[in-house]
């Protein structure tokens, strides 16, 4: 399924779309356990931590509240809420739409708790594209349901997977599964072909030293560019329920608000090479005594 013609354009543009990547069937399966999992959240045992994804290069998407809960995430399927899902007006915030609907994102652990998640993260057909990829050790990390709810699904400024899945030497790809047709009413993705090869990783996505929260911090790039404010539009990538699209951890890519009355359900999940170095700073952790996950 994934064709030399699929990697060479990954190649190139740092995205490929893979049509028809899973069955309806497979799609019908996974809505399904989304729904469920849905259906069980607590807003009344939740600290209602947010994902705030900031609107500018400056200010970084990821930037959560409730960072704890936020930290303590990497095996588990914990529940992350739209900003617009929330009045913070009242006294501990309440909130303004039915908690089903409040999901922006579930995760970041799918991939260890949930069978049915597992199942397709390790399918032979992932193996396959990480294979041909050319990783020889595939870790996966921050496995994930993003929802973009209708209506107040909120936008993702331009960013970089590497900035938040940081390794030395770089190596982050992401496996991006739509489980409904994406289109640019619902939000679908935008990027910016070819960016992986001219925009360098400039900042990374740490922990604080304290453990207090998180905060972007810069780092040093071999010819120290600094990397402009993205503006204008990037090229969407409107696909159907059941295309894989790869993205490069390298390039610029972004979604709009989804103001349309249909939801944008899609899995996630990254994939790191095993020999490079991923460090403490990281706000992704293992518990103690676990790895990240051999592919």
């Amino acid at each position: 399924m994934f064709t030399d013609t699929h990697l060479k354009t990954f190649r190139r543009n740092g995205c490929a779309v893979i049509a028809d990547f899973i069955l309806p069937e497979q799609v019908s399966t996974l809505r399904q356990r989304i729904d469920e999992l849905l259906r069980s959240f607590d807003p009344e045992n939740h600290p209602l931590t947010t994902f705030a994804t900031g609107q500018s290069q400056q200010q970084q998407p990821d930037i959560h509240i409730g960072d704890q809960y936020f930290f303590d995430s990497a095996d588990k399927a914990s529940f992350f809420l739209e900003e617009g899902a929330i009045d913070n007006s009242s006294n501990g915030g309440r909130l303004t739409v039915d908690a089903p609907r409040a999901i922006n994102k579930i995760g970041h652990g799918l991939h260890l708790t949930e069978p049915v998640f597992t199942q397709l993260t390790h399918s032979a057909q992932i193996k396959d594209i990480a294979l041909k990829l050319e990783y020889k050790d595939p870790r996966v990390l921050q496995s994930m349901v993003i929802c973009k709810q209708p209506g107040i699904g909120g936008a993702v400024p331009w960013h970089q997977d590497s900035t938040f899945l940081f390794t030395q030497p770089l190596s982050a790809c992401g496996f991006w599964l739509a489980l409904e047709d994406c289109t640019l009413d619902n939000g679908c993705l935008e990027y910016i072909p070819g960016s992986h090869l001219t925009t360098p990783v400039t900042r990374r996505f740490v922990r604080k030293q304290d453990n207090s929260g998180t905060e972007m911090v810069s780092i040093t790039t071999p010819d120290n560019t600094e990397v402009k404010d993205i503006s204008g539009n990037g090229v969407p990538i409107e696909v159907a329920a059941g295309s894989l699209v790869l993205i490069n951890g390298q390039v610029l890519h972004r979604s709009s608000h989804n103001y349309s009355a249909k939801s944008r359900w899609i899995y996630t999940f990254h994939i790191v090479e095993g020999t490079a170095e991923y460090d403490q700073r990281n706000w992704l952790q293992m518990p103690a005594g676990a790895e990240l996950t051999k592919l």
